[in-house]
């Protein structure tokens, strides 16, 4: 049996978004056939580093970005751009986390390469959209702070599903269905039925997050609240922003006492 680190370091490494895209989809595949599992003997995997990306679209600070409103083609485009940027992040981010976590329990794997195969057909999506809109991934400046993150809690798996699932990804089942509606405003439908689908599977990948930073506090003997609350203030707080989706973010694995939590921390 072939190992499901190895799969998942190729398709890290790969730079071209198409070629990423496709070899998720057949690692993806492959481990559903009970091809890839993970190997107890496999090599231990490398200190984190840059994923393979293509050479545009260049990376900027988040201030460094121009503002642009949806009621212009070019705003459409430029958000559709980020949107894209994201996706193609939160493919690399699943991949190290099947990469880097080793021991972890069959269901962690299963879980991340199941977000990786989604993430790689948001990808495909919203490629075809700026398609469509006369545009391509790359023509437009993005930033790093979805992989800046997974280089920060690179050490720890409970650290990695804090921070990066729970809070930054989390920032997106707060935000998106306000775009869905301004963008239905604007007649956009088929942005708005691709929006639609991510905000769905996405509540699926933040509760993956919810599970196994859980799994990982219960092993740790910590605390999983007080433990959230102290990552957040330590690496994320500046992240951290509302108002909070609380429907998505329940059936995200969010309970009612950790959303009162955050909603302090904002005030």
């Amino acid at each position: 049996m072939n190992s499901i680190h190895a799969a998942a370091r190729r398709c890290l490494d790969a730079c071209d978004p198409q070629e990423k895209v496709a070899l998720t989809l057949a690692a993806g595949a492959a481990f559903a056939r009970g091809e890839l599992a993970p190997a107890a003997d496999d090599t231990p995997p490398l200190p984190i580093g840059a994923p393979g990306r293509p050479e545009r679209p260049r990376l900027v600070t988040p201030r460094a970005l121009p503002q642009r409103g949806l009621g212009t083609p070019e705003g459409r485009i430029a958000f559709v751009h980020a949107i894209a940027h994201i996706e193609f992040n939160a493919i690399n981010l699943a991949w190290d986390a099947v990469y880097r976590f080793r021991g972890m329990p069959a269901g962690f794997y299963a879980d991340w390469v199941g977000v990786a195969v989604d993430e790689a057909r948001h990808f495909q999506l919203l490629a075809a959209r700026l398609a469509e809109l006369g545009a391509a991934y790359g023509d437009h400046d993005a930033h790093n702070g979805l992989w800046e993150m997974a280089e920060k809690t690179a050490h720890s798996c409970l650290e990695r599903m804090a921070l990066v699932p729970r809070v930054l990804e989390a920032r997106g089942l707060d935000v998106t269905p306000g775009m869905i509606e301004r963008l239905r405003h604007l007649g956009d439908e088929r942005t708005v039925a691709v929006l639609e689908l991510i905000l769905r599977e996405e509540v699926a990948h933040v509760a993956a997050g919810s599970r196994w930073f859980r799994w990982c506090c219960a092993r740790e003997g910590v605390d999983p609240d007080e433990t959230f609350a102290r990552l957040i203030a330590q690496h994320a707080r500046a992240a951290l922003r509302g108002p909070f989706n609380h429907e998505a973010r329940m059936a995200a694995g969010f309970d009612a006492g950790e959303l009162t939590a955050l909603e302090a921390l904002i005030r």
